[in-house]
Order: C-alpha cells, then sequence, then structure tokens
C-alpha cells in the first residue's frame, strides 16, 4: 500500500512499477488530486482487464483516510506500506500500522563546508541544495561550516541566499565572525532549529572545530536522508562518507541529486532512510525480495556432516 501527496503522476509511476516488479498495490493519494487519481487508476485497472497475466484488481485506489485507518489494521494480506508526504502522515502510519513500514519521517540534510574547500563549488553546492527545490525532503536545512573557512566565503554564500529570500538563523559563533558584513540580517538560531526540516526558505548555519564535530552534529540532528561535505581533501572526504550515517552522503555535490530518476533507478516509490533491504530512493529492485530454491533428489540433512557426506563448500583462505 502506498500513501502518497497529491502528485496524481504517481499514479502512473508506482502502478508501473509494481506491475513491472510482480507486486500488487494499493494507492491512497491526496484528496486535492482525487479526480485525477480516480481517472488514471481506472485507465491502468481497464487496460488490465484485457490482459491473461495480471489481474485488474493488482492496482487498486482508495479514496477516504477511514479505508487507510482500516488498512493499515491489517497484518496479513499487506507485506509492506510506504507512506509519502507530511512528517505527521508518515509517523502516524508507523506508530499504527500491523505491517512493515518503509519510509523516512523527515529529510534534515546537512552540507559541511571543510576549511580547504574550493570557494566556487562552496558557493555552488550551498545555493542549489537550498535554492534549487526548497520544498522537498532532499533539500539543505543546516549548513555547517568549519571556522577557519575564510568569513568573506561564507559571507557571500549567506548574502546570495538572502537575496533569493532565504531566512538566516546562525549560532552565536557564526554571529560573531560576521558582524563585519553589515548587509547580513542574521538571527540567533534556537535549540529546535538543528532538528527542524524547514521545507521552506529558512536556512540554519552553525560554525564547527572540526570534522569530528560536524559528523556527530549530523548524526545527531541528520534524519539519514542525505548529508554533504565540500572539500578538496579526497581523505577527508572519503572518512566523512564512511562515518557519516545516512542512506545517502555526497562529496562536492549538491543533496538535490538525492532521486530515483537522477540515481538512474526510473520511477521511485518513496525514500527509505532504514537499515534494512532497501535504503535511500527505492526503485525496482528496491521492490522485489530473494527466495531460495533448492532441487533434490530424496536429500535429507541428516545425511552430512561430520563422518558422513561432506558438503562442497570452499575454504577461505586466511
Amino acid at each position: 500500500m502506498v500513501i502518497f501527496e497529491s502528485r496524481p503522476d504517481v499514479v502512473v509511476q508506482i502502478s508501473a512499477l509494481a506491475i513491472k516488479s510482480g507486486n500488487a498495490v494499493i494507492l491512497k493519494g491526496g484528496k486535492e488530486a482525487q479526480n485525477s487519481n480516480r481517472v488514471l487508476a481506472e485507465l491502468i485497472r481497464k487496460t488490465l482487464s484485457k490482459s491473461d497475466s495480471i489481474p485488474e484488481n493488482a492496482i487498486i485506489i482508495v479514496e477516504t483516510r477511514d479505508e487507510v485507518t482500516e488498512l493499515v489494521k491489517i497484518s496479513s494480506g499487506i507485506d509492506l506500506i510506504i507512506p509519502r508526504g507530511s512528517y505527521e502522515l508518515v509517523r502516524h502510519i508507523q506508530e499504527h500500522a500491523l505491517a512493515p513500514v518503509l519510509g523516512h519521517g523527515d529529510g534534515i540534510c546537512h552540507l559541511y563546508i571543510h576549511e580547504d574547500a574550493d570557494q566556487r563549488k562552496s558557493l555552488d553546492v550551498s545555493l542549489d541544495s537550498k535554492l534549487d527545490y526548497p520544498a522537498v525532503c532532499n533539500a539543505l536545512e543546516t549548513l555547517l561550516v568549519h571556522h577557519k573557512f575564510p568569513d568573506s566565503w561564507l559571507a557571500n554564500i549567506l548574502l546570495k541566499m538572502q537575496e533569493s529570500g532565504v531566512e538566516l538563523r546562525v549560532c552565536t559563533d557564526t554571529k560573531i565572525r560576521l558582524e563585519p558584513y553589515q548587509d547580513l540580517n542574521l538571527s540567533v538560531a534556537k535549540d529546535i532549529d538543528w532538528e527542524t526540516e524547514y521545507e521552506d526558505l529558512i536556512l540554519s548555519i552553525k560554525t564547527i572545530k572540526s570534522e569530528e564535530e560536524a559528523v556527530e552534529h549530523i548524526n545527531q540532528f541528520g534524519s539519514k536522508h542525505t548529508e554533504a561535505i565540500v572539500t578538496e581533501n579526497s581523505n577527508l572526504a572519503e572518512w566523512f562518507m564512511k562515518t557519516v550515517d545516512a542512506a545517502g552522503v555526497f562529496w562536492n555535490a549538491s543533496t538535490r541529486f538525492a532521486d530515483g530518476f537522477r540515481y538512474g533507478l526510473g520511477a521511485e516509490v518513496g525514500v527509505s532512510t532504514g537499515k534494512t533491504h532497501a535504503r535511500g530512493p527505492v526503485g525496482l529492485e528496491g521492490l522485489v525480495i530473494y527466495k531460495y530454491k533448492l532441487y533434490g533428489n530424496g536429500h535429507v540433512a541428516g545425511n552430512y556432516g561430520k563422518g558422513k557426506k561432506d558438503f562442497v563448500h570452499t575454504e577461505i583462505n586466511l
């Protein structure tokens, strides 16, 4: 079952992925697109009714919250529930569903700019991560900046953000280091800002003294969605990408690349920040699972072991 936001194109994408991966799917879209969802689902079902191999009811659409409330209580028959949308929706489904839930509650994404970061890359990656599409889960919410990164370069980044309508919320150290730049309108960030997904033209900025502090901050406040670093130090970048706990970790690239289409997966059913089976944007491969087939001829396990028949395992040379 997939519960999704007000985007009728999702009906087509999810239906195609379900059919291709051999799954049936129950769809529940946002009420704002209810009529479009209904028409698209009926077109797909009408086409399936002409198929000899795929039943029409492989695609089912429901339209009310009451139906969803009842469906999440089912403990058999639904293998997986994928909620897409607001934090409240995802958390509600995660708390009440009896079937496994795949998804993410927040998209609190960070960008860490190291002291040896290239000026142009720092500017481009920062602006794109925040401004390309601020209202989505892979947009930048917190900018972490090394204390030795040039103040003038940081001021330029934030001025460009401000000119684009971004509200800037900074830690005390950042406010002090940027006092000479009077054109910047900086408010002091509160504790809640570090754990907030704005999905809006608001950005938190924190000055960091070391890469260890940056990773600690990310692992504490991040939502395991997408994190990024800007640095010219390849060893540091590799360490950062291995140490940060997230579905996606990028080097000198915008967080906005965290997307099924951009990964080459085609359509995606959603983004998973969990650590089982599928993680990150979940496409076709994330909707299939293992099955072991064993072809025997009366074989029994009791015939194998010490003093009996040997398994043909290959010893690993240590």
